[in-house]
């Protein structure tokens, strides 16, 4: 075949490889769009994760939490360490109640120590609490206290006058009276398992509970009718190993151990966490 006058030579022999060129760029474009596409919407319904509330307890503040927070904001949790005032029971269920009612979309409510009767009492009758977490806590039943629970195995359920001192120092306390830990109580069986820098840092900044909020008789469990999580702490010396195995046993709680004293969420975050993280995919499948 002869070109028509003033054709270029060659130019049917280009025209088939242009055509496939564009026809390939055009299959390219079409196929990152198909996949950012399905990339949207795949992250659109993924569920997400729910919002991890820490409960910290007596003789602490939400510091506590430090290492357990950076662990599940890495991991992409939402969390917040609320302030527990530790002034009675009731009144600390009270306000750890309304910042949850606050709270959008599903929650972890995970409490250490006294925080553990706080979060029973909190999360009563809230749908948003998927699941309740106690790390080394007090589970209760409807009428019982923590100091009742600790049983006489615990380091402090010895003469008072020798585990802690009273502000203000009149005796007998009433239930507005602070306790505070005496340092040979943190030393021997508070804070087991940190260095002596940080038991003295711990005795230094310590938050007092009073008598009345170790006392004071819980109300009806959430763990009724919330799943429970326990951590059992099985070299506790505040709340002995085998008070929190039946404690959990009682909530029906699905349970883990681990070698740790009654600050394992400071000495074993890295545990602490991964069993938070384990009960909040199980409650939002």
């Amino acid at each position: 075949m002869t070109n028509s006058p003033g054709q270029p030579a060659g130019h049917f022999g280009k025209r088939p490889a242009a055509a496939v060129l564009v026809l390939a760029v055009a299959l390219v474009l079409t196929s990152i769009v198909q996949t950012q596409s399905a990339f949207s919407q795949e992250r659109r319904h993924r569920t997400p994760k729910p919002t991890v509330v820490l409960v910290h307890g007596a003789w602490a503040d939400a510091s506590s939490w430090n290492k357990v927070v950076t662990r599940l904001q890495h991991d992409g949790y939402p969390v917040v360490a609320v302030a527990n005032p530790l002034r009675s029971l009731s009144g600390d269920a009270a306000f750890v109640r309304t910042f949850l009612e606050s709270q959008k979309g599903p929650v972890v409510l995970v409490g250490h120590s006294y925080g553990g009767a706080v979060i029973t009492n909190a999360a009563t009758g809230n749908a948003n609490v998927k699941a309740l977490v106690y790390v080394n806590a007090f589970a209760p039943d409807e009428g019982e206290s923590a100091t009742a629970l600790a049983g006489p195995d615990s380091a402090l359920s010895v003469d008072p006058t020798t585990v802690f001192d009273f502000v203000p120092g009149t005796l007998p306390p009433t239930p507005a009276t602070d306790l505070y830990l005496k340092r040979s109580t943190v030393f021997a069986s508070f804070a087991t398992g940190l260095d002596a820098r940080d038991k003295a840092l711990i005795t230094a900044t310590q938050r007092p509970a009073t008598v009345g909020a170790l006392n004071e008789p819980s109300g009806p469990p959430a763990w009724r009718s919330i799943h429970a999580w326990y951590l059992i702490g099985k070299n506790d010396k505040i709340i002995p190993v085998g008070v929190e195995r039946a404690m959990a046993e009682r909530a029906g709680a699905t349970t883990a151990e681990y070698d740790a004293g009654h600050l394992g969420l400071m000495t074993d975050s890295r545990t602490v966490t991964r069993f938070i993280e384990r009960a909040a995919r199980s409650s939002v499948r």
